[in-house]
């Protein structure tokens, strides 16, 4: 029996704190400190009332099994909810689900369904739902699996209304984190509705404005939520929030800059916490000259990673060398490369550019810490005699051309985590839907096949960590950092909680007398 209220004892086993604050500010920076949790204010909780939060991006599809974005997931999350769901401190806790057991063999995943659940029309989740929508994830009804990780699902049972067994073809030490996949109504394939189990609804959508989601009133989790609408406004530039939290149009804004955070200390609730996002310039391995690793380790030379990390973050960010987050106990410390200036220029001669050559970074226009870090990243390779310009685009743009399209150079863009470990590793398998930077290397596509079916805790451990070393030995991307998160709050709200995923889960935010 596996009991939700107990973390599982997985290989490389998420150790986030998520209480502690990233501390240090290099850079010569004023201001008051932001501390790790976001401060609760001293009056009482209120029911009922709004909340705007600002956001990045517009979102890619109110289909959950679609989206792609994690500006996306973050929203939705709000709105539906999986067999199971992630807490804070990273464990899966219940949700459709009440319980769960998985046999011996680790092939059958037996699961009881809540008493009593509802989707937010008022409409029972049956066992025909959940079967529907775990089969539409593993591509059992049209053999394109939605949620990779789910393909080795091999059949889905109702052994009755409130049973479901859910049976793999090969056992997998993390499948469980990923029956977070969303329940929807089986009916949905016809009606298109936008109906989950989750804490709010969704009330209305304006492309390129934002989303409005209302309280649920058959929420199964009683008192929650406390709020009766949030709207997630998409806020143009770092500027424009700027000026709308100082003016009250938003209350919540995740995603300030160091310098932002420093000059909003006065008049807002500002915290820190490390985020589940690896930021790298990511490239193109099948395009030239970048498909020469000794021009894409040049790259990584002439990149100077703690020049980043103190102007853009500073000295906030968790540095790495590699596609993979430091709080996970497989992560390898050590790789990557140190600043090298002249070992850069040596390899970009070797490789046939003794003159350097002209390269371009495709930048998503609405992250300001990506094109601040691209600036940066330009400035440093003119050093090595690499001639960088920067292509801001809009996020459609690049999630259209860059993320799908693989039409790039390279890019400065961050990958958000997941759950487990294997989420930053299986998108470099070749064949990969989602390996957009295009890497190849059959030693890696046979490893990670072999580790993924093991049940051998320390040779997934290890086969996780060779992983990590080819991608640095190959210099498949320049991994720069984990940014911080840096959130500001309006100093009468509390209950915002912190994820080591990311998402914004609004469910225990409320406004105070």
């Amino acid at each position: 029996m596996k009991n939700f209220f107990k973390r599982l004892s997985l290989v490389c086993v998420v150790v986030m704190v998520l209480s502690a604050a990233l501390t240090g500010c290099a850079g010569g920076k004023k201001g008051d400190e932001p501390s790790g949790n976001v401060s609760e204010p001293t009056g009482e909780a209120v029911r009922g009332g709004e909340v705007v939060v600002g956001i990045q991006q517009d979102i890619d599809s109110l289909d959950p099994h679609l989206a792609v974005a994690a500006g996306t997931d973050e929203i939705l999350f709000n709105i539906f909810e999986g067999l199971v769901v992630p807490d804070e401190n990273g464990n899966v806790t219940p949700a459709v689900a009440k319980d769960y057991t998985i046999s011996e063999d680790g092939l059958t995943y037996t699961f009881i369904l809540r008493d009593g659940i509802k989707f937010s029309d008022g409409t029972p989740v049956t066992a025909g739902d959940v079967k529907y929508s775990i089969e539409r994830c593993a591509g059992l009804l049209d053999g394109t699996p939605l949620v990779k990780a789910l393909s080795i699902v091999s059949h889905v049972d109702i052994v009755d209304q409130s049973t479901i067994n859910i049976v793999l073809s090969e056992a997998n030490l993390e499948i469980i984190y990923y029956l977070t996949a969303e329940i929807i109504p089986a009916s949905s394939q016809e009606s298109g509705e936008i109906i989950g189990t989750g804490p709010f609804k969704l009330e209305s959508y304006t492309p390129q404005e934002g989303i409005t989601l209302v309280r649920n009133e058959y929420y199964w989790q009683e008192g929650l939520p406390y709020l009766d609408k949030v709207t997630f406004k998409i806020v143009a530039s770092a500027e424009s929030a700027m000026m709308e939290l100082q003016a009250g149009s938003i209350h919540i804004y995740p995603y300030l800059t160091d310098d932002q955070a420093n000059e909003l200390a006065a008049n807002f609730n500002i915290a820190s916490n490390g985020s589940s996002v690896v930021q790298a310039l990511y490239i193109n391995n099948a395009v030239a000259p970048y498909d020469d690793v000794r021009v894409r380790q040049a790259l990584a030379y002439a990149i100077d990673k703690d020049a980043i990390n103190d102007f853009i973050f500073g000295g906030r960010g968790q540095l790495i060398g590699t596609s993979m987050l430091p709080d996970y106990e497989c992560y390898v410390d050590g790789l990557g490369y140190e600043h090298d200036t002249a070992k850069a220029k040596s390899l970009l001669a070797e490789a046939g550019y003794p003159d350097g050559f002209d390269m371009e970074i495709t930048v998503p226009s609405n992250y300001q810490i990506h094109l601040d870090t691209a600036q940066v990243i330009v400035e440093q390779l003119k050093e090595a005699g690499i001639n960088a310009s920067i292509k801001s685009v809009d996020w459609s743009t690049w999630l259209d051309e860059v993320y799908k399209g693989r039409d790039f150079q390279t890019t400065v863009c961050g990958i958000a985590g997941s759950l487990t470990p294997s989420y930053l590793l299986v998108r470099y398998q070749s064949t990969a839907k989602n390996n957009f930077v295009n890497y190849y290397n059959e030693e890696f596509d046979a490893l990670y096949k072999k580790i993924s079916t093991s049940l051998d805790s320390k040779e997934v451990t290890e086969g996780y960590r060779t992983l990590q070393t080819m991608l640095a030995e190959d210099a498949a991307s320049v991994y720069i950092a984990v940014p911080p998160v840096l959130i500001a709050m309006d100093k009468t709200l509390g209950g915002y909680r912190f994820y080591p995923i990311y998402v914004q889960d609004m469910k225990y935010v409320y406004w105070t007398e």
